[in-house]
């Protein structure tokens, strides 16, 4: 009996931050590109796109879609949707087109039009190639998508490290977000950060003034960040750190309310906090709002 199809939504493989690239023997280095997560399923007689969080997009992104029948059936994609302007990738047309309706997304497409960097091969003709070496899905991957070109295409890899701390360095300028280090001989690990993410940023320390979730166990922290007055919302929060926040939280709880920018959502709502709480953030440099938070301390400390 063969295996089913491979069907959305699925489960992706994750990376964790390190603050320096793995070395030694073993390793592939791969460009971080500073774009939406979107996983490609090439069914008997559809297409699906699919975000990480597991909402089908399919309708925001009709040119992904077009380009993707030109797949053989039972092909499925791991990647990063982009849209390039001036050079470099622009986070927030991708915003833009992931936001759209089915009813604007073709004009968008138009005026937006989007490249998907493809990074993994999950499926191939129907089967799962979850459990194969990343080496084996990497050169199946570029076997694939070698007849097809723009805009599907492959992401770089290489296995040198110098050649990586190149790309680390130069890429930048074009909203490379920075690195992402795999092992040649792992399988795909959906769900398990068993990948190593190396990504341009800056350490700052960020006031608290309100969050999202509920004040026992919120889910990020709205964050004021030195020097700009538009408060953002943080990344998702660690499970200690949700626990951690809590505890602080709930005696500086209030009964207001706001908005603020969140990174790949737009605007959210949250609760306000009073004054009393800091976070050490690790804030991205190659876009507005990509606050991760470190560790939380008083204002008083």
């Amino acid at each position: 009996m063969s295996a089913p199809a491979l069907r959305p939504p699925l489960t992706v493989a994750l990376a964790e931050a390190v603050p320096t690239l793995p070395r030694g023997t073993g390793w592939a280095y791969e460009p971080k590109f500073d774009g939406h997560r979107m996983l490609v399923f090439r069914e008997a007689e559809r297409v699906v796109l699919q975000a990480r969080s597991g909402r089908i997009i399919t309708g925001a992104f009709p040119d992904l879609a077009d380009a993707a029948r030109e797949l053989r059936p039972g092909t499925v994609l791991d990647g990063e949707v982009v849209v390039w302007s001036g050079g470099r990738t622009d986070f927030a047309a991708v915003q833009r087109r992931a936001a759209a309706t089915p009813a604007r997304a073709p004009l968008l497409a138009r005026r937006l039009p989007a490249s998907y960097a493809a990074f993994d091969l999950l499926a191939d003709a129907g089967r799962d190639l979850r459990a194969e070496p990343y080496e084996r899905r990497r050169a199946r991957l570029l076997e694939v998508l070698a007849p097809l070109g723009p805009p599907l295409q492959a992401v770089p890899m290489t296995t040198s490290v110098d050649t990586a701390l190149t790309w680390y360095e130069t890429l930048p300028a074009s909203g490379i977000e920075g690195l992402v280090a795999k092992r040649l001989d792992a399988p795909y690990r959906a769900g398990h950060r068993a990948w190593r993410k190396l990504r341009h940023a800056e350490t700052r320390e960020a006031v608290v003034i309100g969050h999202t979730g509920t004040v026992t166990r919120p889910a990020a922290l709205v964050l004021v960040l030195p020097g700009d007055d538009v408060p953002v919302v943080s990344g998702p929060l660690s499970a200690a750190l949700r626990a951690e926040a809590g505890r602080a939280l709930a005696p500086l709880a209030t009964e207001a309310s706001g908005t603020a920018v969140a990174a790949g959502l737009g605007e959210v709502a949250y609760r306000a906090v009073a004054e009393g709480l800091l976070a050490e953030v690790e804030w991205a440099t190659t876009r507005h709002a990509g606050a991760e938070v470190l560790r939380l301390r008083d204002a008083e400390g």
